[in-house]
């Protein structure tokens, strides 16, 4: 089946791996901009755009995938499908009805709709999240589906590991719904939850909230967001990897402080051990070796 291929994150391009493997290699790529990313803020392309080079497609990355151009390149291609995944941008009439469009989305829908699904079932507690193979509308991720599976979350997964496996998932499923053609059906009206973009007041462990749930952020944020705690004098410390701790951890809520080899901080109900951090202008490193050389911490929020 001749396909088009629209997508944008990291997520994506593994999607796109798979896809180009199969019958349906697509014939053309769209995604978006080169965008300024990292410290020095160098003009870098998204990894669809990488993935797509690399897999020797043609690619396209217009500013607005829905203006005339880019919609007449799509439409130079006769695709039979536009498979689209983590592209980012919203796609409108009449792009929406000049093609029959199959979108990948890490969720079981109608859970988890919107730009952050694999961040927000982590966070939340989910034990089980999946893929599914939706129709895009104009309503935001409400679409009729055609193929769901199922995938658990483990009580150690951070966003890394979950995603890697949904996009292996997500890939084998896109290609399962171009070869099997599975009837659509509506999404039910129950059972519907919003998961938000990441804000950058989503990264702060509010020492306000329990001990669980800022361990859960923690896992929700890594290793692509990062999560932090303030330090004296408003410096943020990231955080990469935490767990709760169990014993010897009476601290006030925001008491960030030394025990040991130990970096603990409290909570309006428990404590964090912090097991990887990040200091401010630094590397990621073990707990112990930022407290190396360092006076005792105590005593701040």
């Amino acid at each position: 089946m001749r396909t088009v291929y629209v997508g944008t994150s990291e997520f994506a391009a593994e999607v796109l791996d798979r896809l180009a493997l199969s019958p349906h290699r697509p014939q053309l790529v769209v995604t978006r901009p080169d965008r300024r990313k990292g410290r020095g803020r160098q003009l870098a392309p998204p990894p669809v755009a990488e993935a797509a080079a690399r897999l020797g497609i043609e690619t396209i990355q217009p500013e607005n995938v829905n203006d005339d151009e880019p919609r007449a390149r799509i439409a130079a291609a006769e695709p039979e499908a536009v498979c689209i995944c983590a592209f980012g941008a919203l796609i409108r009439e009449p792009l929406l009805s000049e093609h029959e469009l199959l979108n990948v989305h890490p969720s079981l829908l109608p859970r988890w709709r919107g730009a952050a699904p694999i961040e927000r079932a982590i966070e939340a507690g989910d034990e089980t999240t999946g893929v599914t193979i939706m129709r895009p509308t104009a309503d935001w991720d409400a679409g009729p589906l055609c193929l769901q599976r199922a995938e658990p979350i483990h009580p150690d997964d951070d966003y890394g590991t979950l995603a890697a496996r949904l996009a292996g998932l997500g890939g084998e499923l896109l290609v399962e719904a171009l070869d099997e053609r599975p009837p659509w059906r509506e999404q039910p009206d129950q059972g519907v939850t919003w998961a938000g973009k990441i804000e950058p007041e989503d990264r702060h462990l509010d020492p306000g909230r329990p001990a669980e749930e800022l361990e859960r952020r923690v896992r929700a944020l890594t290793p692509h967001v990062g999560a932090y705690v303030e330090l004296p004098g408003g410096d943020r410390l990231g955080v990469r990897s935490a767990a709760l701790a169990t014993e010897g951890a009476e601290l006030a809520p925001g008491e960030l402080r030394a025990d040991g080899e130990r970096l603990l901080f409290g909570t309006c109900s428990g404590a964090l051990v912090l097991l990887e951090v990040q200091p401010p202008g630094g590397r990621p490193m073990d707990a112990g070796d930022y407290l190396r050389g360092r006076p005792a911490l105590s005593g701040y929020g």
